[in-house]
């Protein structure tokens, strides 16, 4: 096998098997701003000789302009084009001849890089970070390039994917104020008219070091890395300006929204989408219970009950969005052949009447705290893991340590918290509800014959 092949894979085999048991009871960190605003935080595990170099900028599709959307998932995107002394597209080559593998994610709320490379390449991975957040490059090639590929990812993942659409039906209908109320794709309609300068502009604006957190985490000497952090990013200019931040507040909603969409579907679905309050509140880890209760498992409400006693659905689901600002839950349900939308709706309903009206078992709830704890570890058991947790506790809370803490907020959440967010927030009232139908379903407009006798 060739020897940079054999590195890729070590890569994935190492840290698809570092578990818990490899850590500290406690993730320990060492964090601190560089005087241009960049806020780092390194994480020092030498169990296994990899490392992920990450940077995660404070830019999601909120912060965009309604008449250009799309820009932040857009940049997801370009900026894998090269910068001033990285070739065009040579992003990916790179790492993956040093044995490492990249990749990048975008919300309503933040933009994600990272590295995970053999840990003798950690200064490659900097290296490479700082050329995207000090000279990437933003020309009409790099730009023409990527309008066509993210237009190819909306064709194959939203526009001719069953079920595809059912983000943004539910999101356009769910905000009629706050900008969550379209998603990262944004509108291919706003990238193709958006110009040069305005890609620039945008660049400019977010892609600076006091809008960012630098996370490492791996087989690192955190003096040494310090050094290289310093090396490479100390002298990259602040921006300079404020960041602009959406200052609208969606109304609190008082009637429910109820819709059909015809797709290219073959089985039928009900979508609910339910108003609950921004992540880190007491009342979402209630709510993040309740779902977790609801849908976790082939042992969890829905699944028990509506999939496998009724037999109404082939697929039912229950979870809560991590958004910065007042976000939703969502409920799915798609329909088993012959069970119409209505009647899936009903055991749903009946579901939720349940956990509102009677307290859950002792049994249950130990069950589900149990879960909630095993999904906690399970999620910080690798260093891309904690390097993106310290990232997004840093850039949401202030308070990196929630890595190791948060798991306390939701073990404070009691039997009666989650009856009583569910009486609180599963209201029809809150919520909007779409219907699913297949287009064969759809009524064709009627026509008038003409007699042209007489």
């Amino acid at each position: 096998m060739h020897m940079k092949l054999l590195s890729a894979v070590m890569i994935v085999v190492l840290t698809s098997i570092i578990t818990l048991s490899a850590q500290s009871p406690n993730i320990e960190f060492t964090e601190y701003s560089l005087e241009n605003g960049l806020h780092v935080i390194l994480h020092q595990d030498n169990s296994t000789p990899i490392v992920a170099v990450s940077i995660m900028y404070h830019v999601g599709s909120k912060n965009e302009d309604p008449e250009r959307t799309g820009f932040a998932h857009f940049f997801e995107h370009l900026l894998f084009e090269g910068s001033e002394n990285i070739g065009r597209g040579e992003y990916m080559n790179i790492v993956t001849g040093a044995g490492g593998t990249l990749n990048a994610n975008t919300s309503h709320d933040r933009t994600y890089y990272y590295e995970v490379l053999p840990s003798n390449q950690l200064e490659l991975g900097l290296y490479l970070e700082s050329e995207r957040l000090l000279h990437a490059k933003i020309d009409s090639i790099g730009i023409e390039t990527q309008r066509q590929v993210v237009k190819e990812e909306r064709r194959t993942s939203y526009d001719n994917q069953p079920y595809g659409s059912i983000w943004e039906e539910v999101f356009s209908r769910a905000y009629t104020v706050h900008p969550y109320q379209w998603m990262p794709i944004g509108s291919m309609e706003h990238i193709s008219a958006a110009t040069d300068s305005e890609f620039m502009d945008f660049y400019k604006t977010f892609y600076v070091p006091e809008n960012a957190v630098l996370s490492i985490a791996g087989d690192i000497d955190i003096e040494n890395t310090r050094k290289l952090v310093d090396k490479y990013f100390s002298e990259i200019p602040r921006g300079g300006h404020e960041i602009p931040r959406p200052t609208e507040v969606e109304p609190i909603k008082t009637e429910e929204i109820r819709d059909v969409v015809y797709d290219n579907i073959q089985l039928p679905a009900v979508i609910q989408s339910y108003h609950i309050p921004e992540l880190g509140t007491e009342d979402y880890y209630a709510v993040s219970m309740l779902s977790q209760l609801l849908s976790q498992g082939e042992s969890s409400r829905f699944s028990k009950a509506i999939k496998d006693e009724q037999q109404k659905a082939v697929a039912v689901g229950a979870f809560p969005l991590n958004l910065e600002d007042p976000g939703v839950t969502i409920a799915y349900g798609i329909a088993n052949v012959g069970v119409s939308p209505e009647d899936l709706e009903a055991a749903m309903e009946a579901e939720y009447d349940k956990v509102k009206n009677e307290l859950i078992s002792e049994k249950e709830f130990q069950k589900l705290r149990n879960q909630i704890e095993n999904d906690f570890i399970s999620g910080n058991s690798r260093v891309a893991g904690i390097a993106e947790s310290l990232a997004n506790y840093h850039m949401y809370y202030g308070d990196a340590n929630l890595i190791n803490t948060e798991i306390e907020r939701y073990m404070k959440v009691t039997r009666e918290d989650i009856q009583r967010v569910a009486n609180k927030y599963l209201t029809k009232e809150n919520r909007v509800v779409l219907y699913y139908l297949p287009k064969s379903a759809q009524q064709q407009p009627e026509t008038t014959e003409i007699d042209n006798e007489g």
